[in-house]
């Protein structure tokens, strides 16, 4: 068994060992639960850029379904991609992507759902991230200036420390 984390004067680092050493945190005492998260990010784009994406003339192809697709797969990744993240058996996982005018630009949510021992903010949020990364990569030969930016956990629901919405 390995000892518990020193005691440090107001803080305690829930990711490192005696010895200081990262490792995972121990969730195998949690209770089993629905977890679901939401999360939400933007692209923001030339508006000939945008337009092109509408009108799918792009060269590297469809892009919104591609950026959905993405996200899907990255979600699936996450303990892949994130030091320390536990690997979960994700029960569903839906990425839309919504064309937003007064950006001008791209809107991402993702929606993940799991029943397990933890959550699955970090899911959500890797979606949406790749998403938005697999459009930047998509259209990034018409319009290097295209910004990412508010990828956020809209709401988070289950496990132990109870539901979570954010402030609009």
């Amino acid at each position: 068994m390995i000892p518990d984390k020193p005691e440090q004067p107001g803080r305690a680092f829930s990711h490192l060992d005696a010895a200081g050493h990262f490792t995972m945190v121990d969730v195998g005492d949690k209770p089993m639960s629905v977890r679901t998260a939401l999360a939400s990010g933007a692209i923001r784009m030339a508006p000939e850029t945008l337009k092109a994406i509408q009108d799918n003339t792009l060269k590297k192809g469809d892009v919104i379904p591609v950026a959905r697709l993405a996200g899907i797969q990255a979600a699936k990744r996450t303990a892949d991609l994130i030091p320390l993240c536990h690997p979960l058996p994700l029960s569903a996982i839906e990425v839309r992507v919504s064309i937003d005018t007064s950006l001008p630009g791209l809107r991402v949510e993702g929606f993940v759902r799991t029943t397990s021992t933890t959550g699955v903010e970090m899911e959500a949020l890797t979606a949406v991230s790749v998403s938005l990364l697999a459009i930047y990569d998509m259209a990034k030969a018409v319009d290097r200036t295209m910004v990412i930016s508010d990828i956020v956990l809209r709401e988070k629901r289950g496990g132990t420390t109870g539901d979570f919405i954010s402030s609009p």
